[in-house]
């Protein structure tokens, strides 16, 4: 993932911060964060991207890691967000996909 970005001249901060153990770290950092999109890895019940998107308008990527079930739990968990909480997924271990999809986003002109 940071190979991509780097290549691309994208700047980017790379935090670890849990939705479970530490929520009001994550909730601060989402809200201070001039992040233009954010990629969250996560796995097993992988509710770092839905968290981080029920928190910002901004776009939100989720990167399902195998842990449990070979990351299927993690992949299904992403991609079911409830209506009005969108996250794109990519797939499972697949950083580099969030990258290039993150590339992409940024590309886009601003409103």
């Amino acid at each position: 993932m940071r190979k991509v970005l780097d290549a691309n001249g994208i700047s980017y901060d790379a935090q670890i911060l849990s939705a479970h153990r530490d929520p009001d770290a994550l909730e601060a950092y989402v809200r201070g964060s001039d992040a233009r999109v954010f990629v969250c890895i996560a796995g097993l019940s992988a509710a770092l991207p839905g968290v981080v998107a029920s928190r910002t308008d901004r776009p939100v990527i989720g990167v399902p890691v195998a842990g449990t079930l070979g990351g299927l739990d993690a992949l299904l968990s992403i991609a079911q967000m409830p209506k009005g909480v969108p996250v794109a997924c990519v797939g499972i271990d697949n950083g580099e996909n969030s990258a290039w999809l993150a590339v992409r986003i940024l590309a886009v002109p601003s409103r």
